[in-house]
């Protein structure tokens, strides 16, 4: 494995997937659910990706620790807030892995506070499967969550994700696209990955960005969550469609609920205003629920 070419490595044939419990005990289990390219790569021209992961469990964290740098990132690990907003501030990591209950100061602190000083991907770790804390963690500036126990081939493969996406936006932002998109006062700037509702403006992770614009390419047309799991998390496994929920009902309130239109058991599709494209007033109510 070199520095310039990370991929997640194949299991050996006598490794049993483990997945770690929230008491950090280590759990034997049937092969691991996530149905993610066997080989997905970084490119990392110059240097590895740098990972620090916040834990206060020793076990966990050592067992995380482990296991990304046997996947060839460079990782260094804090076991509370202070440490951790210290630690990023000097290293400079290109991913947070972050557990939102912490000593000092909880996960939810540590990432205002680290994206304050400079925008970084985040994944957070709770133990506990609550929508609230998903939410707020979103709200936050997460990119995405996994509750615990929790697969380490999957932390591992989302990690490869969420580095994927940073560097395609990194590559748009420098890419000029004609114009930008416009739906009523809902205005996307495609190029500066700015968002204006309502003549304001909006204040989106770059997840809730790459969402928000893949539901705008086909306005009014009801995309499934397997589809915008796959175009906007770049991986396809039915088990990671509740992100997909958590991000759609941390966009609305930031863009407005009605902007979205839920197809119960299908998926979403973004609303267009009275009138848009020959479209007849009326026809543009939304559904507000997940």
């Amino acid at each position: 494995m070199t520095q310039t070419d990370i991929r997640t490595a194949p299991m050996d044939r006598n490794h049993q997937e483990k997945t770690l419990s929230p008491n950090g005990q280590a759990e034997h289990g049937a092969p691991d659910r996530a149905s993610i390219h066997s080989a997905t790569t970084v490119t990392t021209p110059g240097a590895q990706r740098r990972v620090l992961v916040v834990e206060d469990d020793p076990t966990i964290v050592e067992a995380i620790a482990a296991r990304l740098r046997a996947e060839g990132f460079l990782v260094q690990t804090a076991a509370d807030g202070p440490a951790a907003v210290e630690t990023a501030a000097a290293w400079h990591p290109d991913l947070l892995i972050l557990d939102v209950m912490l000593p000092g100061f909880d996960g939810l602190e540590v990432c205002r506070r680290v994206q304050s000083q400079r925008p970084v991907p985040v994944l957070m770790l709770t133990a506990r499967d609550d929508e609230t804390d998903m939410l707020v963690g979103l709200g936050v500036g997460a990119d995405d969550y996994m509750t615990k126990p929790f697969s380490m081939r999957e932390l591992v493969a989302r990690s490869h994700v969420l580095l994927r996406r940073i560097e395609r936006a990194a590559v748009a932002a420098t890419t000029p696209r004609p114009g930008s998109v416009r739906l009523g006062d809902l205005e996307i700037d495609r190029t500066q990955r700015r968002v204006r509702a309502a003549g304001k403006d909006i204040h989106l992770t770059p997840t809730e960005f790459d969402l928000l614009m893949c539901l705008a390419r086909s306005p009014r047309a009801v995309l499934t969550r397997e589809q915008l799991l796959a175009e906007v998390w770049d991986w396809a496994d039915a088990s990671g469609t509740r992100t997909v929920d958590s991000h759609v009902k941390a966009l609305r309130r930031k863009i407005g609920a009605e902007r979205i239109r839920t197809v119960h058991g299908v998926g979403y599709a973004l609303e267009t205003p009275p009138g848009f494209a020959g479209e007849p007033a009326g026809r543009s109510q939304a559904s507000s629920e997940v």
